[in-house]
């Protein structure tokens, strides 16, 4: 920082005067830098995705599953169903263990209606879990193929 130290007259002030010159300089240098750098810092991603074939299937050619997919439904005034038989909230992990020892995968897709109460879907997701299921997946559109309503146990 240079000063100026007024050399004549009655009055004796300083004036502050600022020496940029390194200041432009160190700007200037980092300025080539960056300008030299950026080009080298473009990366490149190169994504090759399929071709998407579209086929025309018909429903005559579609075969029904022989193991739809279980399917654990909440109403809202807390009745459960697992796939279209009512069960109570007690029955809900001892059933799970035995329709799981016929599967090979331990997927579970849970439906709620929108009313039902956190707590309870939470609670019931817990039996799901005690009952064997591994991955519970949330149902958010109908499956095409529901399974049809068994009898309510008497």
């Amino acid at each position: 920082m240079a000063m100026n130290v007024g050399g004549g007259g009655g009055g004796k002030s300083v004036t502050p005067n600022m020496n940029v010159t390194p200041l432009v300089d160190v700007v200037l240098v980092l300025l080539i830098i960056f300008i030299v750098i950026t080009p080298q810092l473009t990366k490149r991603f190169w994504v090759h995705t399929p071709k998407q074939e579209k086929k025309e299937v018909e429903k005559q050619d579609l075969v029904k599953d022989p193991s739809p997919p279980l399917v654990l439904r909440v109403s809202n005034d807390k009745h459960l169903n697992i796939n279209g038989a009512e069960v109570s909230f007690q029955e809900v992990p001892e059933r799970l263990r035995r329709m799981f020892a016929a599967r090979d995968d331990h997927v579970l897709f849970f439906d709620a209606e929108d009313d039902v109460d956190y707590g309870f879907a939470v609670e019931i997701l817990d039996q799901a879990r005690a009952g064997g299921a591994v991955t519970i997946a949330p149902l958010i559109t109908k499956l095409e193929a529901e399974p049809e309503a068994a009898p309510a146990p008497q």
